[in-house]
């Protein structure tokens, strides 16, 4: 998505904005990301906070609204949401700041942090009035519908795990950009952060060993952990087959590596 600076947003939006900050004395566009429009630091009368936005026809704007939705529930470890508003044919949501860097799953020191954080996630029930996403319905084309009934569950999702939405402050680990929520099993979490451990750099093998910590990964039924990587597998080479990006393309060899490995995992 084309990033934009808070200087332009439209006016009712500027306005709209100010009524929840204050006068912004300084904002500084964040580099990175794929799902907003604004994403900026600024500070106000009314102190730091991080903006992030999305113009309301836009298809993705429904993210934003499913964040602001889960955000009452969401654990200690995630930043909190100040206020929301739409005016000027945007979306916006102002979140705490957090100081800190992203996260590196090459490193023995953050990968535990990760793994806490996660599991502070885990204990999270997805609210029964959000229109969030089923697992089982979300996956549900690249299995038969007794793999995807293992995907039920009421747990809530975070579902994208790259080291740019987990953050490193104060010895601690952050989870950001709640983009893509799902309700579904347990186990899907740690699943796709395996994955993106190995994206990271890690081995299968030490990713497995490290999400084998978390206990929803640990008490699942391995043969619905083996389902769902063949799910994440397929998607993944669709795609890479429609947008072979580099990226993408590693995505979906690792993806493929994982599920070799769970297939003859015991």
């Amino acid at each position: 998505m084309l990033r934009h600076d808070i200087d332009d947003l439209p006016e009712a939006a500027r306005r709209a904005l100010a009524i929840q900050t204050g006068h912004i004395h300084a904002a500084r566009t964040a580099g990175g990301g794929l799902n907003s429009g604004i994403a900026a630091v600024v500070d106000a009368d009314g102190g730091r906070c991080f903006i992030k936005g999305i113009p309301a026809d836009h298809a993705q704007a429904v993210s934003q609204k499913r964040e602001i939705a889960i955000s009452p529930f969401l654990p200690a470890t995630c930043p909190r949401l100040l206020w929301h508003v739409e005016a000027g044919g945007w979306v916006l949501l102002g979140y705490e700041v957090i100081d800190g860097r992203h996260a590196d799953y090459m490193t023995d020191k953050d990968v535990p942090l990760v793994l806490e954080a996660l599991q502070e996630v885990q204990q999270v029930t997805a609210p029964a009035h959000a229109d969030l996403k089923a697992a089982e319905v979300r996956w549900a084309k690249y299995v038969n519908d007794a793999e995807r009934a293992l995907f039920v569950g009421d747990t809530l999702l975070h579902t994208d795990w790259t080291p740019a939405n987990v953050l490193i402050s104060e010895q601690r680990a952050r989870v950001v950009d709640w983009a893509w929520p799902t309700r579904g099993a347990a186990f899907i979490d740690p699943y796709l952060l395996a994955l993106h451990l190995v994206q990271g750099g890690q081995t299968v093998d030490s990713a497995v060993a490290w999400v084998a910590r978390v206990d929803s990964w640990s008490k699942a039924d391995r043969i619905g952990i083996q389902a769902f990587a063949k799910a994440v597998t397929r998607m993944w080479r669709d795609i890479a087959a429609q947008d072979p990006k580099p990226w993408k393309v590693m995505m979906a060899g690792h993806a493929a590596e994982l599920q070799r490995h769970l297939l003859v995992a015991r």
